[in-house]
């Protein structure tokens, strides 16, 4: 089994970032015609893309557009998330709304949800949760979280962000690590693509924190994979961050760099140090 890619390219035109990463990794092969498609930002809450903490409209209408260029019909792609706030008003302060009606796909809020109780076999600490259904109903998710560090599970990038799939959020906070693991068990099918909006990285906090202008859009297949090189961009040792061990553990994907082929930037040319949380507990 060969090596798992991840492609990190840095670019001020987030348009051509985007598009290069995904040529990197060969994105096209990894959606068909027919899936349905759910594009997941990050939207936690309601804050300017410029603050850092939330998922830049100008890639999720590249995205939509790359999609588009694909065989995808707008019916088949919807745009959904669940933030940990007021998820309307972060859609409308996000700009994300005029990128869904300039496509006409589907805006959802996923915490408006129907919630639809799953069970998790071989979980470790996160047996029983709701589901959104419009992401149980996809063939398909491309994942698409920000570049930041986090109070309690050091970073918060592609697995974590699965949080905007579930109901309650608050199920979460105790044995965080493990829960990101078993909700990444969970999706780790559907989850076909993934692709870090490094434009603009938030460091010391994931909701206050302050921005980091970066330039960078970090993608790829494997969510393990594609958050150990988001780590190590933000000069994190990938070591320290326990759901990354943990994922690895389950066979999630492989979280050593040496394992990682890294195409377009090399790390350590766009590698900046992100301020770490001053609450966050090993």
């Amino acid at each position: 089994m060969g090596r798992e890619r991840v492609a990190v390219v840095r670019n001020e035109d987030p348009y051509i970032a985007l598009r290069e990463a995904l040529e990197f990794i060969g994105a096209k092969n990894l959606i068909s015609n027919g899936d349905k498609v759910l594009v997941k930002p990050n939207y936690v809450v309601a804050k300017h893309p410029s603050t850092g903490i939330t998922t830049d409209p100008r890639i999720i209408d590249g995205i939509i557009i790359f999609l588009k260029e694909n065989g995808l019909s707008a019916n088949n792609i919807i745009l959904g998330e669940g933030g940990a706030g007021d998820t309307e008003r972060a859609f409308d302060i996000a700009g994300v709304r005029y990128i869904a009606k300039k496509h006409n796909v589907r805006l959802v809020n996923l915490n408006r949800d129907k919630i639809i109780n799953c069970r998790i076999h071989g979980a470790l600490a996160l047996y029983e949760v709701g589901i959104a259904e419009t992401a149980l109903e996809s063939t398909c998710i491309i994942n698409v979280p920000k570049l930041k560090v986090h109070h309690m599970a050091l970073v918060t990038l592609s697995m974590k962000n699965l949080m905007g799939l579930i109901l309650p959020k608050s199920i979460m906070h105790d044995q965080i690590n493990e829960k990101i693991v078993d909700l990444a068990m969970l999706f780790k099918d559907k989850v076909k693509l993934n692709v870090v909006d490094g434009l603009i990285g938030a460091e010391i906090d994931e909701v206050n924190g302050s921005p980091v202008k970066m330039d960078v859009i970090i993608a790829g297949e494997n969510m393990v994979a594609v958050d150990t090189v988001a780590t190590a961009i933000m000069g994190i040792d990938p070591d320290s961050v326990r759901y990354l061990k943990i994922a690895e553990e389950r066979g999630l994907g492989t979280a050593s760099l040496s394992n990682i082929e890294v195409l377009g930037e090399k790390i350590d040319d766009v590698k900046r140090k992100f301020k770490m949380p001053p609450t966050f507990r090993r």
